[in-house]
């Protein structure tokens, strides 16, 4: 159930944003629940080009992960030009920089990884060889394990470009986040969506994380309202794990956290790159402690092994 709407609302908002489709549809669609909530408040969106966003010709693992799509937002947030920043919490590192929080999170979209594909049906019906792209560790990770005799490539840019890349041929399919596909109109590109007992999610895929400085208890209670309990304890849960497994985009790892008749259900994983070792575990907890049953979840897969695969990764 919402909040109300904050009693003393600002007279102007202003989100950060980058300026992918994707990032502005999600900036849009938090600018139009806030001036349905405070019509009298001005809400505008600041579009920023990311570093993330400009170097596209190497994967993220290798230049410093998902963290360099946030922190140009967060220097706009820091010096006073916006107000609120809009993500995709998977895009978001693990721990903020100290003097910001996550506000609120918003309801999750669908979580699954989606098989995109204009010849193929689904993964199963691939012929050997077949090239499949994925921007993902973690996606790569267990295509490997499960379709040993698939070639991984690399896959970056933003959904229209990774898709206009499949459409010349470069791909015989690609793997995206259905939530995005969904968001931007797109949802007829999925030819299926894959479970996540095929491929595990993204610790947060699917849903939207809004960031301010810590300082702005005035900002903070304008966007209680938009804030979903159920969405942000399976993700506090996912984090967690990610956290305490010192998960980046150097390590092949997946959670997922889902309600199940009012308890969190959660699973976990961590994997060599090519998907060769592979350490699972899952668990189920109290929906109030969600950052305990993540801490449970990493701490069996470093039981069965898997800090030796993260050593490794990590250098």
């Amino acid at each position: 159930m919402s909040s109300p709407a904050s009693p003393n609302p600002l007279q102007r908002l202003v989100i950060a944003s980058r300026e992918s489709a994707l990032a502005m549809w999600q900036a849009e669609h938090i600018r139009d629940r806030l001036s349905a909530l405070y019509p009298q408040t001005e809400v505008s969106i600041l579009g920023m080009t990311t570093q993330g966003d400009q170097i596209l010709n190497v994967s993220l693992s290798k230049i410093g992960g998902k963290g360099l799509f946030v922190k140009e937002l967060e220097t706009a947030l820091e010096d006073g030009r916006a107000d609120l920043a809009v993500h995709s919490l998977k895009d978001v590192p693990m721990v903020l920089p100290d003097g910001f929080a996550l506000a609120a999170i918003g309801e999750r979209e669908d979580p699954h990884d989606a098989f995109v594909s204009n010849l193929h049906e689904s993964l199963d019906s691939l012929p050997a060889g077949s090239v499949v792209g994925t921007s993902s560790l973690r996606r790569e990770s267990q295509l490997r394990a499960r379709y040993p005799h698939l070639v991984i490539e690399p896959l970056r840019g933003n959904v229209q470009t990774r898709l206009r890349k499949l459409d010349e041929g470069q791909y015989a399919a690609i793997i995206l986040a259905a939530a995005g596909l969904k968001r931007l109109g797109l949802e007829s590109r999925i030819r299926r969506t894959i479970s996540s007992e095929d491929s595990l999610p993204a610790v947060g895929q699917g849903a939207l994380g809004i960031e301010c400085r810590a300082d702005r208890l005035d900002v903070i209670e304008m966007l209680k309202p938009l804030h979903h309990a159920d969405t942000a304890a399976c993700v506090l849960a996912e984090r967690a794990m990610s956290r305490t497994l010192n998960g980046s985009c150097q390590v092949p790892l997946g959670g997922f956290a889902e309600v199940r008749e009012g308890r969190l259900f959660m699973r976990g994983f961590v994997a060599s790159t090519d998907g060769m070792t592979m350490m699972r575990a899952e668990a189920d907890g109290s929906i109030e402690e969600p950052e305990a049953l993540g801490r449970r979840i990493a701490e069996e897969l470093l039981a069965k092994g898997a800090g030796k695969i993260l050593a490794s990764l990590n250098g």
